[in-house]
């Protein structure tokens, strides 16, 4: 799928479950998430609002805990066809059109991220 109007955020699996936990929770849903089960990571699939980030600091905390924002190019989704490698998979499947803010998602990392550098 061709970045644009719709985003991605990657981050590392146990950031992600964190993430998606909070976001359920605050009633931010259906959420579509690409797992990379071999890479442990995933991928929410997000609106694309998420401006630059001014703070070096937040900078840095993603940098380092692999947080990745893609805005431009191709984003790979997981095969309709079984995919024995498993390279890709669903998590949360894309069930509607719904995606959520790729600022909000980026926000909830950096609080989490936040509170493990305390």
């Amino acid at each position: 799928m061709r970045a644009g109007l719709i985003g991605a955020v990657m981050m590392p699996t146990q950031l992600a479950q964190q993430v998606k936990t909070a976001l359920e929770g605050s009633g931010v849903t259906p959420l579509s998430i690409i797992g990379h089960p071999r890479a442990q990571m995933w991928t929410f699939l997000v609106r694309s609002d998420i401006r630059p980030i001014g703070d070096p600091g937040d900078v840095a905390r993603l940098w380092e805990a692999r947080v990745v924002v893609i805005r431009e190019g191709d984003i790979a989704l997981p095969s309709p066809a079984p995919d024995p490698l498993m390279v890709r998979t669903w998590v949360s499947p894309a069930i509607s059109t719904f995606r959520p803010s790729g600022a909000v998602v980026i926000a909830r990392a950096l609080s989490f991220l936040r509170q493990t550098r305390r």
